[in-house]
């Protein structure tokens, strides 16, 4: 799956010899992992050895360990296995630490969502804060469209970590305020309710995905799966 992002300068990356021997993990299920893999062959043709996994037991260390939609926290032993362990994560930290974070924001009716690079550290995104990147939605973009804006805002970030490090280390910037927390969105989320306009739920249906959580609706006594995609053309 090609992705539109900033490439790492080539001639920059052999000339000053920066090869790094980089670890991507990611859940097995990720929607993220085609992405993953096209950045994965882009890396490797400028020198970078990479290596993708799915588990914690299978970190064997290297320079630097992406964790990208990884649901699991990496334990300090084995971050200590490499330079430094990475998160990209789409809140204005502390607020909307957790999971689904571009969904639950845009159930909240936001467009503009933030997305960051940070160190990863015991207690879920809290870790110091690198980079700084953004989402801009029109509020119309169904699932796999800002899906598609979120992974092009995660390969700038990590190229960006790539091409500027060491020096982006002095950019890291302590989290301040109190933390809020997302829940994990779960298939129950995606339930429409019969008694409001599709209007007022509209939102609700550009994050529900007509594969893993489609949406659905109970109505007497039977449940109903709905799938949602755009249709070119007039709108008459």
């Amino acid at each position: 799956m090609s992705l539109t992002i900033p490439k790492i300068d080539s001639d920059k990356a052999i000339g000053e010899a920066l090869a790094y021997k980089i670890t991507i993990i990611t859940d097995q299920s990720s929607w993220l992992l085609p992405y993953i893999q096209d950045v994965k062959a882009q890396w490797q043709l400028l020198g970078h050895e990479v290596i993708l996994c799915h588990a914690n037991m299978d970190l064997a260390g290297g320079d630097f360990c992406f964790c990208l939609s990884c649901s699991d926290l990496i334990t300090q032993e084995k971050r200590k296995l490499y330079r430094n362990t990475l998160v990209v994560h789409e809140s204005d930290l502390p607020r909307g630490r957790g999971w689904a974070p571009v969904a639950w924001q845009i159930l909240a009716g936001q467009k503009m969502i933030p997305v960051v690079l940070l160190e990863a550290e015991d207690t879920v995104d809290s870790g110091v804060i690198y980079l700084k990147d953004s989402i801009t939605l029109i509020g119309a973009e169904l699932n796999s469209e800002w899906r598609e804006l979120q992974a092009q805002a995660t390969f700038r970030l990590c190229n960006q970590w790539l091409s500027e490090y060491p020096s982006v280390l002095d950019l890291a910037v302590q989290q301040t305020g109190e933390p809020t927390y997302f829940a994990k969105r779960l298939p129950k989320d995606s339930e429409l309710d019969v008694n409001i306009s599709l209007a007022d739920q509209f939102d609700l249906l550009r994050v529900v995905d007509n594969v893993r959580y489609p949406a659905f609706f109970n109505h007497a006594g039977k449940r109903y799966k709905l799938t949602i995609e755009r249709v070119e053309g007039d709108d008459d």
